[in-house]
C-alpha cells in the first residue's frame, strides 16, 4: 500500500512539473529591451498554442527580402483581447514592432506590437488594447 502511494505521489509532482518546464522565458531568446520595426506582407498566420505566429515578408536594414517569424500571444490571450483567426490574413499590410531575436541569423522575433495601416486596427499599444 505503501508503495502504491509513494507511486501515485511521485507520478502527480511528475504530471504538474511538465507544464512549468515546457514554457520559456522570452529573455532567453528575444532582446527583451530592444525593438525593431518590421513593415511588410503577411504571409501567413498561425492562430494556434502555446504561441501563435505571423510570417512577415519585408525588407531588412540592407534592402533584401526577408521573412520574419513573429512569436505572438496565445490563442485564449487573443481571444480576450477581441481577435479571431480571420482577423488577420495572408496578404494584408502590416507593421510590426518586435523584440529581435538573440542570434543575428535567426528571422524569429517577439511580437510586441502590429497595427494594419488600412484599416488602422492595432494590437498591443497598451497590454490587451486593441482599436
Amino acid at each position: 500500500m505503501a508503495r502504491w502511494l509513494w507511486t501515485l505521489v511521485v507520478a502527480g509532482i511528475v504530471s504538474l512539473s511538465t507544464p512549468l518546464l515546457g514554457h520559456h522565458s522570452f529573455a532567453e531568446y528575444y532582446i527583451e529591451e530592444d525593438t525593431i520595426e518590421v513593415e511588410g506582407e503577411i504571409l501567413e498566420v498561425q492562430y494556434k498554442n502555446p504561441h501563435s505566429w505571423i510570417y512577415v515578408q519585408a525588407q531588412d536594414p540592407f534592402g533584401k527580402q526577408k521573412v520574419y517569424s513573429a512569436e505572438w500571444a496565445s490563442v485564449s490571450r487573443l481571444e480576450r483581447d477581441g481577435i479571431t483567426k480571420r482577423t488577420l490574413r495572408g496578404g494584408d499590410w502590416v507593421r510590426i514592432w518586435a523584440s529581435p531575436n538573440r542570434n543575428p541569423n535567426d528571422n524569429r522575433v517577439r511580437l510586441k506590437r502590429i497595427e494594419r495601416p488600412a484599416d488602422r486596427w492595432k494590437w498591443g499599444q497598451n497590454r490587451g488594447e486593441t482599436r
